[in-house]
């Protein structure tokens, strides 16, 4: 009787520890304070609609079709493509340690890392642009273009890559052009209004807008003014920054407004604009939040606060509305738009009809899984890799749902995540917090 006690304790003491020791529900009172806190500094937005907080089981018979798996060389873009989209991405999914670097800089790194197929590049607050070799594994070039002047002030680049020069804009209002493998400054321009917004590049154009919300288009060889599009200003800013995607012909700009903007990529013609800002007091103290504008194929994807929209590219009309709010940027493939609500639902959407084919509560399926208590859990970001859904927590921990919302698998990664990660070659590449880069296949 005794060792059958025993045997019980055991059991239930190792199952115990896994609960508490494995980490995933880590900070459970303290869940990313940054995207759940940005909801109250809004104005009372004007709608009778209640935000979508429904569980809707899967099909036992659903088989979604993705779009192919893609094996990616580079990763040039913060969002990785002009539409702003996340591929189908090829991974290992191991979780093995492949490499680990020295530490690459002693300053906070930016989210974003990009890589050109060799180098890993990254920013810090104080203003370095880092290029770290991967196949050499060191540091080939760091370079700072600030003064002794700007030095106590924390720097927030903005940088996008292509043939060996780097694009840069920053909150002081430079901008500028280095070739990192010649490490020559190629051209830089002052144009005294910090920068608020990706970059993008359409032919020998760079875009890019500031806080005001105005628009610039360069010239990418030497950063002359090829068009200014001034457009609605908000005097009170939040996190949300002007984004920009450009699909075929079409460059799409969101502002901070809440005005979203279709313009001849060509003739830098407005082909038709909209506006989102749900108030019915429409002035420029009044705050509008969206993630990243995501274009695919003839669709734009905009997930506001309170409401998702999927529009017409060629004219701006609305396919659907539907009063759902996103904390990740949306992710679509086949004909499936997947996002995560600030309930923690995992919601699966066809675009081709507005309807849910799924959405299922992320801290319950993991609850089950593991079988313990539901708690709260902390989202990084959403990616799509072999299928699967791959859902980032700020704890390290990896959920992986397959496509039709079963749970696959939960891993602690090898390294905890200090940047976003990026699928390069069947692997992952990030910066831990200790600013070493880490490479997991």
């Amino acid at each position: 009787m005794k060792k059958l006690i025993l045997i019980i304790f055991i059991l239930v003491s190792s199952h115990c520890s896994f609960d508490n020791k494995s980490g995933i529900w880590k900070n459970s009172n303290t869940v990313d304070l940054k995207k759940t806190d940005r909801f109250k500094d809004f104005e009372t937005l004007y709608t009778k609609e209640q935000s979508f907080n429904k569980i809707v089981a899967p099909n036992k018979n659903l088989d979604l079709l993705l779009d192919p798996i893609k094996t990616t060389k580079q990763w040039s873009d913060e969002f990785y493509q002009e539409s702003n989209n996340f591929d189908n991405f090829d991974y290992e999914n191991l979780n093995e340690l492949i490499f680990s670097s020295k530490k690459i800089s002693r300053h906070k790194i930016k989210d974003k890392i990009l890589f050109d197929g060799e180098n890993v590049i990254v920013t810090d607050n104080k203003g370095n642009i880092v290029v770290y070799s991967v196949d050499k594994k060191e540091i080939t070039y760091k370079y700072n273009f600030y003064k002794k002047k700007f030095k106590k002030i924390k720097k927030n680049l903005n940088i996008i890559i292509e043939k060996n020069i780097i694009y840069a804009s920053d909150n002081l209002g430079y901008l500028y052009a280095l070739n990192y493998k010649n490490k020559k400054l190629l051209w830089a321009k002052d144009f005294k209004i910090p920068f608020r917004s990706n970059i993008k590049i359409s032919g020998n154009k760079i875009i890019t807008a500031d806080q005001n919300n105005i628009l610039y288009i360069l010239n990418k060889f030497n950063g002359m003014q090829l068009k200014f599009i001034p457009t609605e200003e908000t005097i009170i800013k939040n996190d949300f920054v002007n984004s920009l995607a450009l699909y075929k012909g079409s460059l799409i700009y969101l502002n901070t407004f809440g005005s979203l903007y279709s313009i001849n990529s060509q003739n830098l013609k407005i082909n038709w604009f909209a506006n989102f800002k749900q108030s019915l007091d429409l002035n420029p103290t009044n705050l509008f939040y969206s993630n990243p504008v995501v274009v695919f194929k003839d669709k734009i994807i905009i997930s506001t606060d309170p409401y998702l929209y999927l529009l017409n590219i060629n004219n701006g009309s609305i396919i659907f509305k539907t009063p759902i709010t996103s904390i990740v940027k949306p992710v679509v493939s086949g004909k499936n738009l997947f996002i995560i609500t600030k309930d923690n639902l995992l919601v699966c959407i066809n675009i081709s009809t507005g309807k849910i084919i799924y959405s299922l509560n992320i801290t319950q399926e993991i609850a089950d899984f593991l079988d313990t208590k539901n708690k709260s859990i902390s989202i990084k970001s959403l990616s799509l890799a072999n299928n699967n859904l791959l859902i980032f927590l700020n704890n390290s921990y990896l959920v992986a749902f397959n496509k039709n919302g079963k749970i696959e698998k939960i891993e602690k990664l090898k390294s905890k995540l200090g940047t976003s990660p990026i699928f390069i070659d069947k692997s992952i590449l990030f910066l831990n917090k200790k600013n070493k880069l880490i490479v997991l296949n």
